[in-house]
């Protein structure tokens, strides 16, 4: 057990000086191409406008753009998910009844990582579940299956919520503040991932 927590204290290390990385200044002009392809998507904004320090839009081309930007806005989503749920239950809600058969409730369970890792933690098999159905989102619900408007867009002609009827300029508005806040909400799961870790008391979350 202490193998595992020593392991994963080093892969949230790790992550966090990746993230880090982001917000260092580049160490060489970036690339003109890239810079000119690009500078006018969404997403860049005051005040870094057009950042990319690992150079990863170097030479690339829209295709790459687009797989990277999908890429940002699914992990932005699963964050913004893990980051509430994180708050919620550490304020005492959880879901009512049992969890399985033996008649283990919801709220019997501790919270965040220890709640899938550790001597209090769900069994192996219930964990199965829920990689299972993560599984079948991936494949086959959380996809772009009829063509979307946008890179990201996932209503197959099935959830709406007006959004036809929104102006262009609403759009990207609404676009804009998804990306931006999926972007915080990956640096704020991370935080709470590694503060489990070290422990210590801290606002909204309480004892971590």
């Amino acid at each position: 057990m202490a193998g595992r927590r020593n392991w994963f204290k080093s892969v949230l290390i790790a992550a966090s000086l990746a993230s880090a990385s982001a917000f260092a200044p580049a160490q060489v002009a970036k690339s003109t191409t890239a810079l000119n392809a690009f500078e006018n998507e969404l997403g860049v904004q005051a005040p870094l406008g057009f950042f990319d320090p690992l150079g990863l839009l170097d030479n690339a081309d829209q295709e790459r753009f687009d797989r990277l930007r999908y890429v940002e806005l699914k992990h932005g989503r699963i964050a913004q998910l893990a980051f509430l749920g994180n708050i919620i239950t550490r304020a005492g809600v959880h879901l009512p009844g049992n969890i399985d058969y033996a008649g283990n409730s919801f709220d019997s369970f501790p919270n965040g990582w220890a709640a899938i890792n550790g001597p209090d933690a769900i069994t192996g098999t219930g964990l199965g579940q829920i990689v299972a159905f993560v599984g079948f989102l991936e494949l086959f619900v959380m996809k772009d299956i009829t063509g979307g408007e946008f890179v990201g867009d996932f209503r197959n002609g099935f959830i709406d919520f007006g959004w036809d009827t929104f102006s262009e300029e609403k759009k990207m508005q609404k676009r804009a503040i998804e990306l931006n806040n999926g972007r915080a909400a990956m640096m704020g799961i991370l935080g709470l991932m590694m503060h489990e870790q070290i422990g210590g008391v801290f606002p909204i979350t309480g004892e971590l």
